[in-house]
């Protein structure tokens, strides 16, 4: 699906001697299609940078960068993001707010509110499509937010911090909904945290981002079968390593 090979990325800084902040240095990452990876960091690292680079947002200043589209994409696009900030548009309903992403695609009306609710059934808020932002919950905005990018049919959804923002409840229940909704589609997704917890119970591979520039540390495939427990004594142990490495690099001035 991606194929990234020594990716950088460097912004204009005036205060640095060299005129520039060099944010990703040397990064390589190879996603499959299906593929669920978690990529986790410290604050600041350039993890949300790196997702934007993927989108085609900010462009690198050099590196090689494949995507692998599957089938026509007429009526598509390419790539769903989903925010920490749900950014759902107060003056639209529900429905409205997830068909947003499907204007300009010449679609009719009646598609777009056709493939709107769909989106909206898939994350279980079929019920809410005629609400305002303002009626639901924390929880439901960010499901909102989530049946926006499906909407469009993306071969890539691409989640920053997605449940960041939610209490710890919340942020369970909707980590097992995406679950849920990732083998149900079938797509591929990249998805950003700082909560390592969080990464190894999702993802397929977690991906450790540090260094200033940042580049790849770490690579841990989770070999943890699904469905699996929160409380999996191998999971912890992964997450305590992760964590000692972040922490090690830390110390050593290495993030």
């Amino acid at each position: 699906m991606i194929e990234i090979r020594d990716l950088s990325l460097a912004f204009p800084n005036p205060a640095s001697p060299d005129g520039r902040t060099v944010v990703l240095r040397d990064f390589n990452l190879s996603v499959a299609p299906g593929e669920f990876i978690a990529i986790v960091g410290a604050s600041g690292v350039g993890k949300s940078t790196l997702l934007r680079v993927v989108a085609g947002l900010v462009p690198p200043n050099s590196g090689t960068m494949v995507h692998a589209q599957s089938g026509d994409l007429r009526g598509r696009r390419p790539y769903g993001l989903v925010f920490q900030d749900a950014r759902l548009l107060p003056w639209r309903t529900v429905r409205a707010n997830v068909a947003f992403g499907l204007e300009g695609l010449g679609l009719s009306r009646a598609e777009r509110r056709r493939r709107a609710e769909e989106a909206l059934a898939l994350v279980g808020l079929a019920d809410k499509a005629g609400r305002w932002p303002h009626q639901l919950s924390g929880g439901q905005r960010q499901r909102v937010a989530i049946a926006r990018a499906l909407a469009v049919d993306p071969d890539l959804l691409m989640m920053d911090e997605p449940f960041g923002a939610l209490d710890a409840i919340t942020r369970q229940s909707l980590q097992d909904e995406l679950l849920d909704l990732w083998r149900r589609t079938s797509k591929t997704i990249l998805f950003v945290t700082h909560d390592i917890d969080e990464a190894v119970y999702l993802a397929d591979r977690v991906i450790l981002l540090a260094g200033s520039p940042a580049t790849v540390r770490s690579e841990d495939r989770i070999a943890t079968p699904r469905p699996r427990a929160r409380d999996d004594s191998a999971a912890r142990a992964l997450v305590t390593r992760i964590r000692d490495r972040l922490s090690d690099l830390m110390d050593g001035g290495g993030i």
